[in-house]
C-alpha cells in the first residue's frame, strides 16, 4: 500500500518515520516513496518460525543477530523492513537503538502476504542484490522458498527441500516442511 506518492529524501522520510501517528507503522522507502507493509497473522506464524529457528541456531554459536517483523535496515539507500533479518557479529556486534539499522543485514526473509505487490518485492529484491543480502522470499500459499544468492542463479525449493544458510549461516540447515504449520 503506498502512504505517500510525493517523492523526497532519506532525512525527510526519517523525520516522518518519528511523527507521533506513525511510530507503529511498519514503513519502508525505496526510490523516495513510502510504503506502508500490512500483515496477517498467518504469514507472521511462519516468519516466527524462520525467527526460533535462526536464532536457536545463530545465538549459542554467537554468530550475530535476529531481528523480527518490525526490524529496519538500511539496503542500497533505501530503508527496508523485513520479516525476519540475521546480521553476523563479525559485520556489527550491536543493532541500532532507534531507527534504521545502518548497516544491512546478511540474510533478509520475506514472507508473502495476500496484500504484497510483485512490483514492490522486485523493488525490494534489486535493492538486497545492490547489497549482496541473502534473501529467502517464502510464499505461504504454495509452501515454496525461493533463495535469492547473491550473484547466482535463484532456486525454488517446494515443501520436500532444505533450505541452507550458506556462507552466511554456515551449517544451518531447515526443512521447508518445518516451517509451514
Amino acid at each position: 500500500m503506498v502512504v505517500q506518492r510525493k517523492l523526497m529524501t532519506a532525512e525527510e522520510f526519517e523525520a516522518f518515520t518519528l511523527l507521533p501517528e506513525n511510530v507503529d507503522r511498519r514503513l519502508e522507502f525505496i526510490d523516495g516513496e513510502i510504503l506502508e507493509l500490512p500483515s496477517n497473522p498467518y504469514s507472521s506464524e511462519i516468519a516466527s518460525a524462520f525467527n526460533f529457528f535462526i536464532r536457536g541456531y545463530a545465538y549459542p554459536r554467537q554468530l550475530g543477530r535476529v531481528t523480527g517483523e518490525n526490524g529496519g535496515y538500511i539496503v542500497a539507500g533505501s530503508r527496508m523492513v523485513t520479516d525476519i533479518a540475521f546480521i553476523r557479529r563479525d559485520r556489527q556486534d550491536q543493532l541500532a537503538r532507534q531507527g534504521y539499522n545502518p548497516i544491512a543485514p546478511d540474510l533478509a526473509v520475506e514472507v508473502i502476504s495476500p496484500t504484497d505487490k510483485a512490483e514492490d518485492l522486485a523493488n525490494k529484491l534489486k535493492k538486497y542484490a545492490e547489497a549482496a543480502v541473502l534473501v529467502w522470499v517464502v510464499y505461504p500459499e504454495t509452501q515454496t522458498v525461493v533463495v535469492h544468492t547473491p550473484g547466482k542463479a535463484k532456486q525454488t525449493l517446494g515443501i520436500e527441500g532444505i533450505l541452507d544458510g550458506g556462507d552466511v549461516l554456515p551449517g544451518f540447515t531447515i526443512a521447508i516442511r518445518e516451517i509451514f504449520p
